[in-house]
């Protein structure tokens, strides 16, 4: 499903990885641990097309990541950033804008309303701002939007960093029940289950 071969990445004169190779089979979870610094963050950029690599090659599945198939590859991706970079409008208006470009009909109330439940937010945040959120609240919006979209390949960076422990075990335990292709990166244990292959990255 998402395959690294003999990839080197560097940005400016810094060196971030060289030579490094990974395979992620089809619903296959893997969990990248590593130091800070040591470019995972730079391998989902990779898989996402926002960064080139200096050599090696990256597959997608099936699809070779260039200019020619980035399109493609980006709408079978949900991507979670760390920073959770969300445009400052009303959430039900972000929501809504999301909805109607990846399926061009009207949101589903009914399944925001179900989502809302589970990760445990008010309906009334929906009025609210991105802006006005708090860090926890940014993190089950964008996990919010990844269960709407549902796409195949989920790429999760620090994807509980914000939340408390209870709510951590809650919502990595349902997203690793997703029949999903997964690459988490992440420090918080929640993820580190039997069903989860891990690789450290050095």
């Amino acid at each position: 499903m998402i395959s690294f071969e003999s990839v080197s990445h560097t940005i400016g004169n810094t060196r971030i990885f060289s030579d490094r190779s990974l395979c992620v089979g089809k619903k296959e979870k893997v969990l990248i641990l590593g130091k800070s610094g040591l470019g995972k963050t730079s391998l989902f950029r990779l898989i996402l097309g926002f960064e080139q690599p200096g050599s090696g090659k990256i597959v997608v599945n099936g699809l070779n990541l260039d200019k020619n198939h980035v399109h493609q590859i980006r709408q079978q991706l949900f991507y979670l950033s760390q920073d959770i970079d969300l445009r400052n409008e009303t959430i039900l208006g972000l929501l809504t804008d999301i909805w109607q470009f990846n399926f061009a009909k009207e949101l589903c109330h009914e399944e925001i309303n179900r989502q809302l439940n589970f990760l445990e937010l008010s309906p009334g945040i929906l009025q609210k701002k991105t802006g006005e959120l708090s860090g926890g609240e940014r993190q089950r919006i964008g996990l919010l939007i990844g269960f709407l979209l549902d796409r195949p390949i989920w790429l999760l960076d620090e994807p509980t960093s914000a939340l408390d422990d209870v709510m951590k075990e809650k919502i990595a335990a349902h997203i690793l029940s997703l029949e999903k292709t997964m690459i988490i990166v992440s420090h918080d244990h929640c993820w580190q289950d039997s069903s989860v292959r891990i690789e450290r990255w050095s």
